[in-house]
């Protein structure tokens, strides 16, 4: 996430083959979107035509696909896979659990800093495991990057350098660390590492609230930021823990952080800029998620989050740079940049740009989201095609990871 310091607290495209079934969206016919193949080793398989929901879920299940699991789901369990919800580092907590349980939420985020270790978050992860329904056990996610942000820590864990420090390692040395740091998440019940950070900080360009400030980029030109970012994610999937590169299409050229300011705007980053070459870079690498910024990008789309443009999430993710595995937001349960939407229409308008799944540190907002997601899908065909080919990505993740049995 773009995040400021806290304290406390390849899969193969298998698709089967599904005859004579209805599409994925109703009876109404039709196919889940596909999106465009990015030519990675760590392919998306698009949608299928699968079956309207089936109301029994997944009992029975053995070793399944993604789209067989997406077959047997109802609509609410299918947009619960569309959110990442909000979990302390510490203990688990109510509200994750009912997240789950109630709202079929698929994917958790570990928040908040704890140093008591790896033993302690492993029985954290495990407990958010038991409650997930059987044959579709959970992401889980935290935000382990470095330096002054590195949620796990305590024994068990490494120290982390930031990513500035890690931008002056050799790639070769960075991707043996980053390997040795993912075999730590992996053990520790964490299979999504919401990093490495790609975005690049211009050398002399004064106060960068989100990233330089706080040493999280790897350098100061897009070329040393795309070698270094590459090197983690090789080093993270070959772990087993997969990576997400952030914040597109860039956080580094602002002067305000979203998480505690509203109207951050980049007045400068174009759709053909050359400081996108890291999210390319991380693409071509096979990063499976890929977060979206909320900030607004006035040469691109101006006045609008780019979480909510589908101009910037399909046009210039899908499309332009060929990413096909799950676009996540940054936070949109407590960001300040996101307060003048409604819980409701931020969930909705990440889907609708092209989104996949809907981050919250707010897990106060899960039921208002889903809600809403649901009530979209069901009176949208249009958007309802959207929401299963979103549900479909993210089993696909899951499929890879093997969380799906």
């Amino acid at each position: 996430m773009n995040t400021v310091p806290r304290t406390s607290a390849t899969v193969v495209s298998s698709l089967c083959t599904v005859a004579l079934l209805v599409a994925c969206t109703s009876t109404t016919g039709g196919t889940a979107s596909v999106h465009p193949s990015s030519g990675t080793s760590r392919s998306r398989p698009s949608a299928p035509s699968v079956p309207a929901p089936s109301g029994s879920a997944f009992a029975g299940t053995s070793t399944r696909t993604a789209a067989q699991v997406l077959a047997r789901m109802t609509e609410a369990q299918r947009v619960g896979q569309l959110l990442m919800v909000d979990c302390p580092s510490t203990g688990v907590s109510s509200a994750a659990i009912t997240a789950i349980t109630r709202s079929h939420v698929g994917a958790i985020i570990l928040d908040g800093t704890t140093t008591q270790g790896m033993s302690a978050t492993r029985a954290v992860t495990s407990r958010l495991q038991s409650y997930a329904p059987r044959g579709v056990r959970l992401l889980i996610s935290t935000d382990q990057e470095g330096g002054e942000v590195q949620r796990l820590q305590g024994s068990g864990f490494s120290t982390i350098p930031s990513g500035l420090a890690q931008g002056s390692m050799s790639t070769a040395t960075l991707r043996k660390r980053a390997k040795a740091w993912g075999r730590q998440l992996h053990e520790a019940g964490v299979n999504v590492d919401l990093g490495p950070v790609v975005d690049t900080v211009p050398a002399g360009f004064g106060s960068n609230p989100p990233i330089g400030d706080l040493d999280r980029e790897f350098g100061h030109s897009p070329s040393v930021v795309a070698a270094h970012g590459v090197a983690v994610i090789d080093g993270l999937l070959a772990a087993g823990v997969d990576p997400t590169a952030k914040h597109f299409p860039g956080l580094g050229r602002v002067h305000g952080n979203t998480d505690t300011h509203a109207g951050v705007t980049d007045t400068l980053t174009t759709s053909h800029d050359p400081y996108l070459a890291p999210f390319q870079a991380a693409v071509n690498a096979g990063t499976p998620f890929l977060m979206m910024s909320t900030a607004i990008y006035d040469r691109i789309a101006p006045g609008v989050p780019a979480a909510f443009s589908s101009k910037i999430v399909t046009g210039m993710l899908r499309h332009q740079l060929g990413f096909r595995g799950v676009v996540i937001s940054d936070d949109l349960g407590a960001a300040a940049q996101v307060s003048g939407y409604t819980y409701a229409q931020r969930a909705v308008d990440f889907i609708a740009a092209g989104g996949d799944m809907v981050l919250t540190v707010n897990p106060d907002a899960t039921a208002a989201m889903t809600a809403a997601l649901l009530t979209r899908a069901r009176a949208s065909a249009a958007f309802r095609k959207k929401v299963n080919a979103a549900a479909l990505t993210v089993l696909s993740a899951k499929q890879a990871l093997g969380l799906l049995h």
